[in-house]
């Protein structure tokens, strides 16, 4: 299971996409745990858009672990509440609050 960084802003993001691949090139079933996100800017959040989408195209399956208020609270605010938080709709993500 990937555990995000409590930090994924900026400084963290390039360290975080090289693990994140790792993860994903080693699996068919991808578990990421978000819980202890305690800051996040908007890199951050494009990070976790285009790794969603990547396992997608990649026909992999995605089990999110999605605990952390940050997070949440930031794709509200950009207005993806729908789309990421409650009826995402790419093949194979599942979301367990």
């Amino acid at each position: 299971m990937f555990q995000f960084p409590a930090q994924l802003t900026i400084v963290q993001v390039e360290a975080c996409r090289v693990a994140l691949l790792d993860e994903i090139n080693s699996s068919d079933v991808v578990e990421f745990d978000d819980s202890a996100v305690e800051r996040i800017d908007t890199l951050g959040l494009q990070l976790i858009l285009a790794v969603v989408t990547y396992i997608a195209s990649q026909n992999k399956q995605l089990i999110w672990q999605s605990t952390s208020k940050v997070i949440k609270h930031s794709f509200e605010q950009l207005g993806f509440e729908e789309l990421i938080l409650h009826k995402i709709d790419l093949t194979g993500v599942i979301l367990k609050p």
